[in-house]
């Protein structure tokens, strides 16, 4: 973020501030952004929760990620602590009597309190923007389901304007998802391709090793399917496959979202699976099944894996599937997208088994850029070869310490929308598995697969009814 100027004077007030999410994610950014120059130098920080503490406890869980003192030390003596109920009016006051001017308010916290928020900033002037913006920053799950997800933008809609209301999804700040619009739109080469003429179909997968862990309770209430196909697989999938915006500003990027979604059909049963993991090994680490987990019901229909096939009504992606899937306890920790090409025509030359071109982005673990396609071998005769053309984020641009909320942190205090999500997308991306949700509530259990797999073999015949495979986990 070179070059950019720094973020206007405001309070960001972290409702969580000692939980997970602050603690992993929230707290790194800010230093990050702090020792870039990125925060006005009279930013102010509060911290609320429940917890015992003071301002040194909030002080010191931002103190370890600091790495040269002289850039942070402006920010570090205006960080405070406020220990409170959520359900206390006293706690809203006391928040109330700090933000005199702009102020966003990150909700870190369980999704349950998301409406009684809205109502308490409201009754506490704190939404009022007479001396300043008042800007609400929102986590997933936005919603359990479409009814869900509406009742919520209502209830926020009634004390704040679409323009206050921020919904976050941190896979949108990773590089390699930002880059996807100046990929498309930038480069003459790939927008020039991007359509039903050259890809065959596109695959997007977001794979991850780790098991529910301690989340039992709550993943065994939510499952694969909600907590990641409606909101951060929607998310990259409308920006691999919607049309290009009018322009750069928030607003056209939303408009040309909005209109994908609405294209989006909703997925039947039929073109979607789900599965659990069962007792296996994760590298070197043995793992008991899911249903032997601390807090998950062994009777229960809870998914731990879900793959689908989704289509999309417009001319750019006549006869395109786009194919998702999600997992825990698999193979490998994997995020990618995949644009599989066709096969060249007139077919001149054999390839040998190899496929056909690819381009591949990799948005976790290691953020990059891959182009396959084939080349001639050295040597007399006519024979080609696979070639991988590769670019990493890492070795390119200093990122490592990056996590990817630096820029949506940044996004909500300069009041640019463009990367999170407007009610209509999120209603949008649940109105698309709300036939399945359905379906699978009537279901028995799910089906089985290993933990340390690739997943369960019915998502290889999504696939291969379609003489597709998936790209494998890597």
């Amino acid at each position: 973020m070179t070059g950019v100027q720094s973020a206007p004077s405001a309070t960001i007030v972290i409702f969580g501030a000692l939980g997970d999410l602050a603690r992993r994610l929230l707290s790194p950014a800010l230093v990050n952004l702090a020792c870039a120059g990125l925060l006005a130098h009279d930013t102010l920080i509060i911290g609320v929760a429940r917890a015992d503490g003071n301002d040194q406890t909030l002080r010191d869980a931002l103190d370890q990620f600091v790495e040269n003192e002289s850039d942070y030390s402006h920010l570090r003596n205006r960080i405070v602590y406020i220990r409170g109920d959520f359900d206390d009016p006293a706690t809203f006051t006391a928040i109330a009597d700090r933000c005199l001017g702009n102020a966003i308010f990150y909700l870190a916290t369980p999704a349950s309190y998301f409406e009684p928020f809205a109502d308490r900033l409201a009754v506490a002037g704190l939404l009022d923007e007479s001396r300043g913006f008042r800007r609400i920053i929102i986590e997933k799950p936005f919603g359990a389901d479409l009814a869900s997800a509406q009742a919520l933008n209502r209830k926020l809609l009634e004390h704040a304007d679409e323009q206050q209301i921020y919904r976050i999804d941190h896979f949108l700040g990773k590089e390699t998802v930002q880059n996807l619009m100046v990929l498309r739109f930038g480069n003459t080469l790939f927008d020039a391709a991007w359509d039903y003429r050259h890809v065959d179909h596109i695959q997007i997968t977001a794979a991850e090793t780790v098991t529910i862990g301690s989340r039992g309770k709550f993943y065994d209430a939510t499952g694969a399917l909600r907590d990641m196909v409606p909101n951060h697989l929607f998310q990259l999938m409308t920006l691999v496959g919607m049309e290009p915006p009018t322009g750069l500003d928030s607003d056209a990027i939303q408009d040309a979202k909005a209109a994908f979604g609405e294209a989006v059909r909703p997925v039947p049963a039929s073109d979607a699976i789900r599965a659990r993991y069962g007792a296996g090994m994760v590298g070197s680490e043995a793992v008991a099944a899911y249903v032997d987990a601390d807090g998950v019901d062994p009777a229960g229909v809870t998914e731990t894996y879900a793959a689908l096939k989704v289509r999309i009504d417009t001319p750019r992606w006549a006869g395109v599937p786009f194919y998702l899937r999600t997992g825990k306890a698999l193979a490998a920790r994997d995020t990618t997208i995949v644009i599989q090409y066709r096969e060249a025509l007139p077919k001149l030359f054999d390839h040998g088994g190899a496929p056909a071109d690819r381009l591949i982005l990799q948005i976790q673990p290691n953020e990059g850029i891959q182009l396959e396609f084939v080349a001639k071998t050295p040597g007399p005769t006519l024979a080609i070869a696979p070639i991988v053309m590769d670019f990493r984020y890492a070795k390119r641009f200093p990122i490592d310490r990056q996590t990817g909320y630096e820029t949506l942190l940044y996004d909500a205090l300069v009041g640019d929308r463009t990367l999170f999500s407007r009610a209509d997308h999120v209603e949008a991306g649940w109105r698309m598995v709300a036939e399945l949700q359905a379906a699978w509530a009537a279901e028995d259990a799910p089906a089985a697969y290993s933990a340390g797999s690739a997943g369960p073999f019915a998502a290889d015949t999504l696939l291969s009814r379609d003489a597709r495979h998936w790209y494998p986990l890597r």
